[in-house]
């Protein structure tokens, strides 16, 4: 058995001739039942959010530090917070309020930390903004499999998202996790009576959605998105029979639907 990924080019004249490797790995997947969703930057787009607000960050103290060593403070911060805060907005509200704190040696003004608050709920009442063909997607697989969301970050806020984004009708279940590692995934399985092989996860981060997967012996398909946070990035190449690298999310309709 060849081991190696299984790349699927989009909109491209080679598709066919990965027709014949599919089919091998579409027989041994056709005890999948569930398929779940990573949500951010898999079904919206979230991390330009905070990108975005990061930049406004970093011009409120650009007299104390360059905007590139103010966004290595800041993730510093989140890196010490994560046990403490978990994911989400107001945990980056919070390391936001913290890092500003300390590269002004405490000076930092009532009205300076009143505008990196704003800019914390300015990130939380982002419109959602689907990727394109999430909803193709969804609507095909429905139905078809049990379809559940996968995510982690803030309770509030993810469910807030998911509610604004119009797909919560498609799932079957959803899962917001303080975090994404095995026992995570082990503990959603119970939850759902399902066996590692009757499960598959979809998500762009291989840290998180991809990596925990693939060791409790179930599938995944990695969609990539154009910008990652830094915590979701490794530094080896996946290169499992389970794993299944596809450019666009639409790509998985082919792939599922045999």
């Amino acid at each position: 058995i060849n081991n190696s990924p299984v790349s699927v080019p989009s909109g491209d004249r080679q598709f066919h001739t990965h027709i014949y490797k599919l089919i091998f790995y579409i027989s041994s997947m056709k005890n999948i039942r569930i398929v779940a969703f990573d949500a951010d930057d898999t079904l919206w787009v979230n991390e330009p959010n905070y990108q975005e607000v990061e930049q406004k960050f970093c011009q409120l103290l650009e007299d104390f530090l360059s905007h590139h060593h103010i966004s290595q403070e800041l993730f510093k911060t989140e890196m010490a917070n994560l046990d403490l805060y978990g994911y989400g907005a107001k945990s980056f509200m919070l390391s936001m309020i913290e890092t500003a704190m300390r590269i002004t040696d405490h000076a930092l003004s009532a009205l300076t930390i009143q505008k990196i608050i704003d800019l914390g709920k300015e990130l939380i009442n982002k419109p959602i903004q689907l990727l394109e063909g999430v909803e193709q997607v969804l609507k095909s697989l429905h139905g078809k499999y049990l379809l559940v969301v996968a995510t982690k970050g803030d309770l509030l806020d993810q469910e807030r998202k998911l509610r604004n984004s119009g797909l919560e009708k498609y799932f079957h279940h959803i899962e917001i996790m303080s975090d994404k590692k095995e026992a995570d995934y082990s503990k959603l399985l119970l939850k759902l009576n399902a066996t590692s092989e009757e499960f598959l996860m979809i998500g762009n981060s291989l840290k998180s959605d991809i990596l925990p997967v693939i060791n409790i012996g179930s599938y995944a398909i990695h969609v990539p998105y154009h910008t990652t946070w830094a915590h979701e990035h490794i530094d080896f190449e996946m290169n499992n029979s389970r794993f299944f690298h596809l450019p666009g999310i639409v790509d998985a309709i082919s792939l599922l639907k045999g």
